[in-house]
């Protein structure tokens, strides 16, 4: 029977996934918090997966500890001195096929013996992956937002034509996806994606100048990679998960709404017309969410403590400061400008957010960059909608908003620089 959630960006066909076990599974970015949480997941469940292939970049010191366990039959990594870095690192008597690069993703991603793809590169580089593993039909546990957007609109059109099956790992989204099952979504009302506030939560205007890159890292609730920390802590995640939620459910942006919630206990809600919400919860552990996409529609053992809400304490919401993380506003700007605009605001942060990470820009800088680029790409310097329908129309903008991006970056660094000197000397 299939199960096909109205207005979702891929067929839903249950009986067909439920008889693809045991699973062979491939890990793209295997060496980072989602890849290594997803093969905690693995070892836990053993008897209905195999690891066909692991790619993980430049960690290949990780890379080799996990091949070690898993015995893939490929790896990947970012380039060929990658690749001679990994090598003498392996097991003796295993020898896997290594591809390296962009084409060696794409590669693994197509694998014609791997039925399940996890897409968990970082930033607009996850992209090509998650497109090949479309192409191929493949179930892919997407825990690459960035892919959907740049991309939403292809990769919809490519899951319709190839089968390949979309399973949300956001938890957001993976929330969304499980209380939306079964339900019209002519009885959807709204949307309602919860944020942590990340570290900042609270803090005003005087006080979000000073933070710096480590302050920005320490995120309150969960264990993430540097460029997602920061996207939490200027809540720039929440604008791409609001375009994330757009693409995947085919909802409207005035459809979703935001709201703190900083203990992450409750992962997001879905609001029906007469009033009633459904919500998941579940304990602030990634590995819930990994585990419904590897195993849908089979619940698999996660290893994480059962939530107690007695001692989880008093659940919290408020509405979140836009004045102070502007960054929010900027998201739904894009995503009602369309035309190319949310590749823009990727690519701004993704550039915005390495400046900050290296001390060139400060952190309330973040957002006047990427406003500065979604300015000048506005809604008329992209007039060809069809190029965005094409990889190569969606890279070229994307390299165009990076080189902006760029410019701005050095043209401020400077400045901003000896601001922050001058002031810490009065501080002091």
């Amino acid at each position: 029977m299939s199960v096909q959630l109205d207005g979702y960006i891929s067929p839903l066909f249950r009986d067909q996934t439920t008889k693809r076990f045991p699973r062979t599974v491939c890990v793209l970015g295997s060496t980072g918090s989602i890849g290594g949480n997803a093969l905690d997941v693995l070892a836990r469940n053993a008897e209905p997966f195999r690891v066909a292939a692991l790619a993980g970049g430049k960690n290949v010191e990780k890379l080799a500890a996990q091949a070690e366990i898993f015995r893939p039959r490929y790896l990947g990594v970012l380039d060929d001195d990658a690749r001679q870095r990994l090598i003498p690192l392996l097991p003796e008597q295993y020898f896997p096929e290594i591809v390296t690069g962009a084409a060696g993703y794409e590669f693994l991603a197509g694998l014609p013996e791997c039925d399940i793809v996890l897409s968990a590169q970082v930033g607009a580089a996850g992209l090509r992956g998650t497109l090949a593993a479309a192409k191929a039909g493949k179930i892919i546990a997407l825990a690459n937002k960035e892919s959907l957007v740049l991309a939403g609109p292809l990769i919809r059109a490519i899951c319709m034509k190839s089968g390949a099956q979309i399973l949300p790992v956001d938890s957001e989204h993976n929330a969304i996806f499980q209380c939306l099952s079964g339900h019209n979504r002519n009885d959807v009302a709204r949307l309602i994606l919860t944020a942590s506030g990340g570290p900042f939560r609270g803090f005003s205007l005087h006080d979000i100048k000073r933070v710096q890159p480590e302050d920005a890292l320490k995120h309150p609730k969960w264990k993430m990679g540097a460029k997602i920390s920061i996207d939490s802590a200027t809540l720039m995640n929440k604008g791409l998960e609001i375009i994330e939620a757009c693409a995947l459910f085919g909802f409207t942006a005035s459809q979703v709404d935001v709201l703190v919630h900083p203990q992450s206990i409750v992962h997001s809600l879905v609001e029906f017309k007469d009033g009633s919400q459904l919500a998941q919860l579940g304990e602030p552990d990634m590995r819930a969410a990994i585990a419904y996409c590897l195993g849908w529609p089979r619940r698999l053992n996660t290893g994480l403590p059962r939530l107690n809400l007695v001692s989880a304490g008093p659940l919290t919401f408020e509405e979140p400061d836009t004045a102070v993380f502007p960054c929010l506003n900027l998201a739904r700007r894009a995503l009602d400008a369309g035309n190319g605009q949310p590749i823009a605001l990727n690519a701004a942060n993704e550039e915005a957010v390495a400046a900050f990470l290296e001390r060139r820009i400060a952190f309330t800088e973040i957002p006047l960059c990427i406003e500065y680029v979604l300015d000048s790409m506005n809604q008329n310097a992209h007039k060809n909608a069809q190029s965005l329908l094409q990889l190569e129309g969606i890279e070229a903008l994307d390299a165009r908003a990076r080189d902006l991006a760029r410019e701005w970056t050095r043209k401020n660094s400077e400045t901003s620089l000896r601001a922050a000197t001058m002031e810490n000397g009065i501080a002091q």
